[in-house]
């Protein structure tokens, strides 16, 4: 009996990797955060499948779910939206499953930031104008920020800041960032991506605020921030210079 740990993507059904549609289509017991994994997804499971909406359970609930699973020898798909490597609350579940002694594999999965990148259609690393991009969040009800990790020092680097978990906070996101990176810095609101409804709202940071305040958007949504998001005067990659040499392109001559 094993725990398959599996990121169901960011939201449209066909986003999931095949190992982990392969993994939902063959395991007796599906275990799936609530909304934020659509229903396309949960079908695959087999037909007699036990499937639980894990949105009402505390962790303990859920761990009574996988023990009775491991009673019984059957294989468990744990679906996770977005990527499992990051706010997924995988490490919790695995240090429990850890000290039962119950095996588990992780199957990771197309991350929201990405999704939104795509939506946006945009590269979030340009050379000379980006090369590092922040996933970060604010404090919220659940868990505070360590300290340090504060949006004012990320955003004195200059990275792109992707802003998860945060639309709530946008004023303050705005106010931490904007000292850094210019009123007129590129910034972006993508709500749901890759899911029917998503929504795309883009601006600056001087305008950001005033664009969601008409359209107001609600939990699922990214705040991006940086000089990426607009840059179009920028250096080409080496990547592809034909003047650049590499491992595998051959020397002329």
């Amino acid at each position: 009996m094993t725990v398959h740990f599996i990121g169901a993507g960011p939201g449209a059904p066909d986003l999931i990797t095949v190992r982990g549609r392969d993994l939902v289509a063959r395991c007796p017991v599906c275990l799936y955060a609530g909304s934020l994994v659509p229903p396309e997804i949960i079908a695959l499971a087999p037909r007699d499948a036990r499937i639980v909406d894990t949105a009402p359970l505390t962790l303990d609930l859920i761990m009574v779910e996988i023990e009775a699973a491991h009673a019984r020898g059957l294989d468990i798909a744990r679906l996770h939206s977005g990527d499992l490597s990051i706010w997924s609350a995988l490490g919790e579940q695995t240090r429990r499953l850890r000290a039962l002694d119950i095996p588990y594999t992780i199957t990771p999965g197309v991350p929201s930031f990405a999704a939104a990148a795509a939506a946006l259609g945009k590269e979030l690393t340009l050379p000379e104008v980006a090369q590092s991009v922040v996933l970060t969040r604010t404090s919220g009800r659940a868990s505070a920020m360590p300290e340090g990790e504060r949006l004012e020092a990320f955003a004195e680097t200059g990275a792109t800041l992707v802003v998860h978990l945060s639309i709530h906070a946008l004023s303050r996101v705005v106010a931490e960032t904007m000292p850094h990176y210019g009123a007129d810095c590129p910034a972006a609101v993508v709500f749901r991506a890759s899911w029917p409804d998503e929504r795309v709202v883009t601006g600056t940071l001087g305008d950001i605020e005033a664009k969601i305040a008409a359209a107001p958007m609600e939990r699922t949504a990214l705040i991006l921030i940086g000089r990426s998001l607009g840059a179009e005067d920028f250096r080409e990659s080496a990547l592809y210079d034909p003047d650049y040499r590499r491992r595998y392109r051959g020397f002329e001559g």
